[in-house]
């Protein structure tokens, strides 16, 4: 079977370190064109992969050699270069979060739609096994009634991941639109609507810059979430942990609590209200440290998708799901409101 020519836009870290390595390591894939502003950086990665270099993403959307892309630039172009390249007739897995508004979102699912083409979002905390296992016990019943939860992503801050490093396109808010919500708030959104398996409908929020002098976005965020149900629980997302990152995040039930890569050794631990624990070792998530997760299970998924042509897990009616509770919790710090989700 010919090999599905992927189009890289953006090759910052998230390219680097994910999605270059991850198409270049599945076999039905192969790593046709590259595109960056900077030039020396996409010479180096065309060089790397054997592709075609541009420094203008329409050029690349023009390359009819092109049948997939990835979108992996600051946040604020996801939109319109998703809705372009799903218009010229590409497949499209676009990196979180996936637009600035829920109007753009609503635009790029249009664009898709008309087009008859594949639209996810790279909301890789789906694929991860503890993750996955968790949800298949609370939809079996092992937790039983779920009271509430407690979620953090947070590390030292996008200086030490980005290719830019502080002078990072993360901290300016012409080009992130949000901060440390955006970048790691909007997984654990998309993390809990996935495992609890309902939706958000009140968030209230603090979001604040207390830990980044060169930020005019957020680096520190504390929400308080209520399902459609009746579930609360807490959210925090921050760029100013300054030692060993956190991704977790526990689930109380009325029969056990369910902890989530809160151990370094069991990525999930349930603990039983009769005094029984079990312990799963299901390996690392993945981490921008070393020793995480190998594959992300993103790239593998929306390849597949192509393949078989099949709806992607996160489609781009999951991303906006996702991408509502982070712009709910943006206004309920504004307005010092609960805010309500539709």
């Amino acid at each position: 079977m010919e090999k599905i020519r992927i189009g890289i836009i953006g090759c910052g870290s998230i390219a680097k370190h994910r999605h270059m390595p991850e198409y270049h390591a599945n076999s039905g894939t192969i790593i046709a064109a590259v595109c960056d502003i900077e030039e020396d950086r996409v010479q180096e990665y065309a060089e790397l992969y054997h592709a075609k270099a541009y420094t203008d993403y329409k050029e690349l959307l023009a390359d009819a050699n092109v049948d997939a892309v990835s979108v992996c630039t600051p946040n604020y172009l996801h939109a319109p270069i998703s809705i372009a390249a799903l218009n010229a007739g590409k497949h499209v897995l676009c990196e979180k979060p996936m637009a600035t508004s829920k109007e753009e979102a609503l635009e790029m699912i249009e664009a898709a739609h008309k087009n008859s083409k594949k639209l996810m979002i790279a909301h890789n905390q789906r694929f991860v096994t503890s993750h996955k296992k968790a949800k298949k016990l609370i939809e079996k019943g092992e937790a039983g009634k779920i009271y509430s939860f407690r979620t953090a992503f947070g590390h030292g801050g996008p200086e030490g991941w980005s290719a830019d490093g502080k002078e990072s396109w993360f901290f300016k808010k012409d080009q992130a639109f949000i901060g440390a919500m955006g970048d790691l708030g909007v997984h654990k959104t998309d993390l809990l609507r996935y495992v609890l398996g309902e939706e958000f409908t009140e968030v209230g929020a603090f979001v604040e810059t207390s830990a980044k002098k060169n930020a005019d976005v957020d680096d520190t965020a504390v929400c308080i979430l209520k399902t459609e149900s009746g579930v609360i629980g807490t959210l925090a997302a921050s760029w100013s942990y300054v030692s060993k990152e956190d991704n977790s995040t526990i689930i109380y039930g009325e029969k056990a609590i369910l902890r989530l890569e809160d151990d370094p050794v069991n990525s999930l631990i349930v603990q039983y209200a009769n005094g029984d624990t079990v312990k799963f070792e299901l390996g690392g998530i993945q981490t921008n440290d070393e020793g995480g997760q190998k594959s992300s299970g993103v790239i593998n998924h929306f390849v597949d998708c192509i393949v078989n042509d099949q709806e992607p897990a996160i489609p781009g009616s999951e991303g906006m799901k996702s991408l509502e509770v982070i712009l709910a919790a943006l206004e309920s710090s504004e307005t010092k409101q609960i805010v309500k989700i539709n």
